[in-house]
């Protein structure tokens, strides 16, 4: 049965977040690099957005694998419909699993600007 943004409200979310799951989760069908480590989204509404991820790169951060321009330009849509990275692209990521950076989808969009 689907809540109701009060109900979402009323487990300590945010109105953004409470209206997101509300409305329902969006998957995320599409992904482009673009300019400045962003990302422009397509999801399974139709809406698309851009996503900035120049903050993740910080001291210590997982995104640090990524800082290169080529490496980060290698993102796709995993088959949650998440965002994700093969840290080394000639390794299978489906049997070394740490070999992956992903990034939620739900994130992506909550965290992400229309376009």
């Amino acid at each position: 049965m689907k809540k109701t943004v009060a109900e979402y409200l009323a487990m300590g979310m945010d109105e953004k977040t409470a209206r997101y799951f509300a409305d329902g989760r969006r998957r995320i069908v599409s992904a482009k690099p673009a300019q400045g480590y962003t990302i422009l989204l397509s999801f399974d509404n139709g809406e698309h957005r851009v996503l900035d991820c120049s903050a993740k790169f910080t001291e210590g951060s997982v995104f640090n694998k990524l800082s290169a321009p080529e490496a980060f330009n290698r993102v796709f849509v995993d088959d949650g419909g998440n965002l994700a990275w093969d840290i080394d692209p000639k390794v299978d990521s489906s049997v070394v699993w740490n070999n992956r950076i992903d990034f939620c989808r739900d994130a992506c969009y909550l965290n992400s600007t229309p376009v």
